[in-house]
């Protein structure tokens, strides 16, 4: 009997000792313990094949995308400091950052042109993106995208935040804090005109997210003002593009008075000038007789001297040459509003253009800038 009960016991403490070793094992998955490490090699393993890239903004083959960014890619895990980044074609620059231990953002220093096919290459292999634990993307892979090519909504938003225009544009989601770069996609608002007493032969000509004379006279003077050369073309270029985001984002605003000149060929003709919400020139004129009307319409001014000759020809086909013209602004082919030397102002008596006595045209010149739109009634 004895000697059973000892056969007993030993048999029983190996088991105990099983079952001990059997309970390390099953509570080694929620134990800190030198057999977790030993479990987890092959998770890191899996992981290490796991790493990827899982999204961008823009997403592949996306259109209309922000030019001034930001371009984000997020990763499924965190990435090593030292980790190479992706590149772009055509080359941009900017500031990257992380705002979290998988995410790289890059924020571009200027905004990318306007139509841009944009390609972003993430490098994978061994020399490509790591993440902390070594681990690297299989291979390098590829985000082409394209940039919003602007819309004429955008562009007249943009010239009213600039005070380029008689309306002001309020978007509905304010700015807060510091202001973010100006966007180059067309954003929700309201547009408004800037003071109560606007004529409505100038309302009339406004047309919200069309193209129309005030947008082009507008952007001509926003040209000018900038040193680009100045064109009735309705669509900006991407320089003009870009100059007008970077305008808006450092909030540029424009000091000079929107101005609009309307010349009526009612008699006595007369041209008035008109700013900022309120009449502040008005003086005789004359028009171009019923040989060379003056046309009616409206037009921007395009070109501009102090004093040049004006040479043509006559409606019975002779040929004059004026030299000493003063204050001309050109708005519609031959046709300009200048100084011109007459015994009597206020009726035809030109050859198409505008003509005023000399101190009128010495006073109006100023207020009528490149861009500054003339009505011909």
């Amino acid at each position: 009997m004895r000697h059973r009960f000892y056969a007993l016991v030993a048999v029983l403490a190996v088991l105990g000792a099983a079952g001990g070793v059997l309970t390390a094992m099953n509570s080694s998955a929620s134990s800190p313990t030198p057999a977790r490490a030993a479990t987890q090699a092959p998770t890191r393993k899996t992981s290490s094949k796991a790493f990827r890239l899982l999204s961008t903004t823009p997403t592949n083959a996306a259109t209309g995308a922000d030019a001034g960014g930001p371009y984000t890619f997020s990763f499924s895990q965190p990435l090593a400091v030292n980790s190479p980044l992706p590149s772009f074609s055509p080359t941009t620059f900017g500031t990257w950052t992380r705002p979290s231990p998988s995410t790289l953002v890059l924020t571009p220093v200027a905004d990318l042109a306007l139509g841009t096919t944009v390609t972003m290459t993430i490098p994978g292999g061994p020399d490509g993106v790591r993440a902390v634990n070594k681990s690297h993307l299989a291979s390098s892979q590829t985000v082409t995208f394209t940039i919003d090519p602007g819309s004429t909504l955008r562009l007249q938003q943009l010239l009213a935040q600039l005070n380029y225009l008689p309306v002001s544009f309020t978007p509905t989601t304010p700015t807060v804090g510091t202001p973010a770069p100006a966007s180059s996609l067309a954003q929700q608002g309201q547009f408004q005109w800037r003071w109560l007493d606007v004529p409505p032969q100038l309302q009339s000509l406004w047309q919200q997210g069309a193209n129309n004379t005030i947008s082009t006279g507008a952007l001509m003077q926003f040209e000018s003002a900038h040193g680009f050369t100045t064109s009735t073309n309705p669509t900006p270029s991407p320089q003009v593009w870009s100059a007008l985001l970077q305008a808006a984002t450092a909030n540029q605003v424009t000091t000079t008075p929107y101005t609009w000149v309307m010349v009526s060929r009612v008699l006595p003709e007369t041209v008035t000038v008109w700013q900022n919400g309120a009449s502040v020139f008005s003086t005789p004129a004359n028009t171009g007789i019923s040989a060379a009307p003056t046309a009616t319409g409206t037009y921007p001014v395009y070109e501009r001297f102090t004093v040049t000759t004006m040479s043509g020809k006559n409606p019975d086909g002779s040929v004059y040459h004026d030299p000493g013209i003063p204050d001309v602004s050109y708005f519609n082919g031959g046709d300009a509003l200048h100084g011109f030397a007459r015994s009597s102002y206020g009726s035809p008596q030109s050859l198409g253009c505008v003509e005023l006595p000399f101190p009128a045209a010495a006073a109006v010149f100023p207020l009528t800038p490149i861009g500054t739109l003339v009505t011909v009634l």
